[in-house]
Formats: structure tokens, sequence, C-alpha cells
């Protein structure tokens, strides 16, 4: 059973829409002993780190996170619920994250232009996934994916050996990281159509 974590921040509905299509089981849940008892976990999130964070932890949920984790079962993280998983967050001041993967979440530059054209912040849309390792999760999906995001903010982890795809916009920013049975995406699989879709499957499909 796959747990999908609700603790009123996530595109939760989304999110098992997606899993649903692909044929896996699984449920959204605010307690935190389904948490402790599932096979794999997913940590959506949308909203400011700030507020996250503290739901997280007003809900009951750190302890199962970090137990689950602990446990080796595969979780999935997915925008915020990715950058949750860092030491902090410098959005509406500093605030601190779980701290599973050493680094900051930082927001884009101010000022950044391509081809002679400003960007818009947020990042809004598709765009390019290129892989620096590549775990099982994404098997099937191909160098250059279009995927989609949604986001002002982006993890720069402290040890590059974590960071699974990077992204151009503006600047190179990370946009999935591997680290041990954590994965954790900056994009929405569950907006990224067929390549969304395959990553469900094969996080669903784990051991």
């Amino acid at each position: 059973m796959i747990a999908i974590i609700d603790y009123g921040m996530g595109n939760l509905r989304s999110v098992q829409k997606g899993f649903e299509k692909i044929g896996a089981d699984a449920v959204v849940t605010a307690d935190p002993r389904v948490v402790l008892e599932a096979d794999k976990i997913v940590l959506p999130g949308v909203g400011a780190f700030r507020d996250c964070m503290h739901n997280l932890e007003q809900a009951g949920f750190v302890e199962p996170i970090l137990r689950v984790i602990s446990d080796g079962r595969p979780f999935l993280g997915i925008c915020v619920g990715m950058q949750l998983l860092f030491s902090d967050s410098v959005e509406f001041g500093l605030y601190r994250g779980l701290d599973l993967i050493p680094g900051h979440v930082l927001r884009f530059p101010e000022g950044m232009r391509e081809g002679g054209e400003d960007l818009k912040v947020p990042h809004m849309g598709w765009n390019q996934l290129n892989f620096k390792r590549k775990p099982g999760v994404f098997g099937g999906v191909d160098e250059g994916t279009n995927v989609y995001f949604v986001h002002s903010f982006y993890v720069k982890p402290d040890d590059d050996g974590v960071i699974a795809a990077t992204t151009h916009y503006g600047i190179d920013f990370c946009s999935a990281i591997w680290k041990d049975n954590i994965v954790a995406t900056q994009f929405h699989p569950e907006k990224s159509q067929h390549a969304g879709l395959r990553i469900l499957k094969n996080f669903a499909a784990q051991k």
C-alpha cells in the first residue's frame, strides 16, 4: 500500500489519480499510524515551505516520516515535498526542514534572462530533465524529457552526489534527487503526462 501524506498542503487528489491510472493502490491519509504501516510513502507539497513544515509537525508526521525512511521503505517527495527534506529554506525568512538531505532551499535569482528576454518567477510550465544519475524510478524516461514545473524556489544540496537530474531555467538547478531509498522531484509527475505516469508506475513497482 502506498500512503500519500495529507497534511493540508498537497495536490493530493491529482497525485492519487495518477497512481489510479497506473493501477496502483494509493490512499490519501491524515493519520500518522497509516504512514507507519505503509509499504511506500509519498510526500506531496504545494505552498510555502514554512507553512508546510508547520503543518507536518502539527499533524504528527515528522517522526513517522523519519522512521519510514530509516526503515528503508521507498519514499517519493514531490515539489515542496522534496524541499522539506533539506536543512532549511529562505522562503519568508529562514526555516528549518527535516534535514535528511544537507543543503538549502533558495529563491531563483532576480533578473534572470534567456535569449534576450526576462525570465518570470515562478518557473511554470514544461522543461527538460538532464540526468546525472538514474535511479530505477526514472527507468524508461529519456534524457531531455519534458516534465511540468511550478515553483519559485529550488534545492541546492551540499553534496552534488545526491543530484539525480538538473533542469535549466536561467541557471542549472537540481530538479530531482536520489539518496538510498529517497527519490524526490521538484517537478510534478502527476501533471507530467506519459513520463510522469511512468515515474509513478516505477515507484509503485519498487520492492
